[in-house]
């Protein structure tokens, strides 16, 4: 059986590989429960009144939460099911920090929660959802897998 520190690091490297990152260059930390994911922020991410669009909120608070389940999970995928996200400050510049850690879990689902900082410190949103395991195998996931 893997050690949890193994799969972490597969976690984040699977994280890293995704296409979509290419746009957004995270970093990531992942341990038992928990998340960490911080993005350099960029005038691309900005909607029409020049803040950040709510996209980026969501994706930083799902991604977060989304980890923190699958490191309790070594074999397949986890699903988001539902995943409610309040923007609480807008932000522009600088960079984001969303945070998430599972606070309930069962045979077949995790309940998740992850908040997102701007570079002051200043919350600017929070999530919470639910989390259900999937069938996709994670040792087929782009980056997971040494080969």
């Amino acid at each position: 059986m893997m050690e949890a520190e193994e799969h972490y690091r597969r976690l984040e490297r699977m994280y890293l590989a995704a296409p979509i990152n290419c746009i957004y260059e995270p970093s990531i930390k992942i341990s038992e429960g928990r998340a960490e994911i911080e993005i350099p922020l960029s005038e691309k991410y900005h909607h029409s009144a020049g803040g950040v669009h709510g996209s980026v909120y969501f994706k930083m608070l799902d991604d977060a939460a989304f980890f923190a389940a699958n490191s309790l999970e070594g074999s397949v995928f986890v699903l988001t099911t539902s995943f409610t996200t309040y923007l609480t400050r807008p932000v522009a510049l600088g960079s984001m920090k969303s945070v998430g850690h599972v606070v309930n879990q069962n045979k077949s689902q995790f309940i998740v929660e992850s908040v997102v900082w701007d570079s002051e410190g200043r919350e600017i949103g929070r999530g919470n959802g639910l989390m259900v395991r999937g069938k996709h195998p994670l040792a087929t996931a782009l980056g997971y897998s040494d080969d």
